[in-house]
């Protein structure tokens, strides 16, 4: 199973991204010990070819798909990128789904949504699950990518930790402070919100963007004051460094994540059937997964190689209900637009509705 941290391809691809990784080379020297356990979480859903089957004689609806795309889903092959956040492949599995994909799938793992977008961007991905910020990062860079499903989250899969023992017991205590975060990531936009509430801005803090096992060993080791992260990143953090939640996604962020395609794989027949197929079965697993989170956390701890309590917790934390991209949908990720390019952490003003693909809503939230 390769290691996405000692992987080039894996590493972020931004140069502020890059620069953050080679700053903190020192830091990863000395806690590689947590680093390590971090990149098992990590590489949630190394990459792999599914084999989940090439029949073109599955679901009902996947052969309405080919017939309508006018070609055998068979000779479909659908370049699917995954995260330790989303695990998506560990997801249909869990739900008993992987086989039912009527298409080839190839699985490459990532170590959030920004550097997935950017492989999207280069035309090396289909098709990926990401949070809110990163289609406003990779729209902003006039990458051809459209949102096709959004999902519905709890406000307790994001989180900004301060670590154990920390004098810091409210938001304006990070003044001064230096924040862990992933750049262009839903936590990104997590902490924007929080700040500004607040009355800060990211100029009254010191913002070092790390990816999540270069975060966790920085939060670890004292090199940060304060850490903003997803599940099941958190959890992880929460039970075996004894971090401290300062907020969750109450009030703060937005609830919604997304289901992203790039516009290459949408114009091509056979790829369009083949998405609208696995949002069906995505769409069926979230619904599992949320009515039985320990048998999902189970299957997910495979993957992560964390104990499965703390799945578990990550699990019911960050649990999300597939709804149809309306209005509200689009007009939230505005909000998530608009409030980056007022940071000046965007060039401009992006238009969100530009990247929005609607076709696929009768399927989504139906099961």
């Amino acid at each position: 199973m390769m290691n996405p941290f000692n992987d080039p391809a894996r590493r972020p691809e931004s140069s502020e991204a890059g620069a953050a990784w080679g700053r903190s080379r020192g830091v990863r020297r000395a806690v590689a010990a947590v680093a390590l356990a971090a990149v098992a979480l990590a590489a949630a859903a190394c990459s792999s070819a599914a084999a989940g089957g090439s029949s073109a004689t599955s679901a009902t609806s996947a052969s309405a798909s080919a017939a309508a795309a006018g070609s055998s889903l068979s000779g479909v092959t659908l370049h699917v990128g995954d995260q330790a956040g989303a695990g998506a492949e560990a997801l249909l599995k869990a739900a008993g789904l992987l086989g039912k994909l009527p298409f080839k799938v190839t699985w490459s793992d990532f170590t959030s949504g920004p550097p997935m977008l950017q492989a999207m961007g280069a035309g090396s991905v289909d098709f990926g699950s990401v949070g809110d910020a990163p289609p406003v990062f990779a729209a902003a860079g006039g990458d051809k990518i459209d949102i096709v499903g959004a999902l519905r989250s709890g406000p307790r899969g994001t989180v900004l930790l301060v670590p154990k023992g920390s004098p810091i017991h409210s938001i304006s205590g990070l003044r001064g402070r230096r924040i862990a975060v992933a750049q262009g990531s839903s936590s990104d936009y997590h902490l924007l919100t929080v700040l500004k509430k607040a009355g800060l801005t990211t100029r009254d803090v010191t913002l070092d963007y790390l990816q999540p096992a270069e975060a966790l060993a920085a939060f670890s080791s004292g090199s940060v004051d304060a850490w903003d992260i997803w599940s099941p990143f958190g959890e992880q953090a929460q039970a075996q460094l004894g971090a401290r939640v300062l907020v969750d996604g109450a009030g703060y962020g937005s609830p919604y994540s997304f289901e992203v395609a790039s516009r290459a794989a949408l114009a091509d027949p056979g790829k369009a059937a083949a998405i609208r197929d696995l949002l069906t079965l995505l769409d069926q697993a979230h619904t599992w997964a949320g009515n039985h989170p320990a048998a999902w956390a189970a299957v997910w701890a495979q993957g992560t190689g964390l104990p499965a309590s703390i799945m578990l917790s990550a699990a019911r934390d960050a649990a999300s209900v597939p709804v149809p991209i309306t209005p509200a949908v689009v007009a939230s990720e505005q909000q998530v637009s608009d409030a980056f390019t007022a940071a000046g952490l965007i060039p401009g003003h992006v238009n969100f509705s530009d990247f929005v693909d609607t076709r696929f809503n009768s399927i989504l939230g139906s099961s």
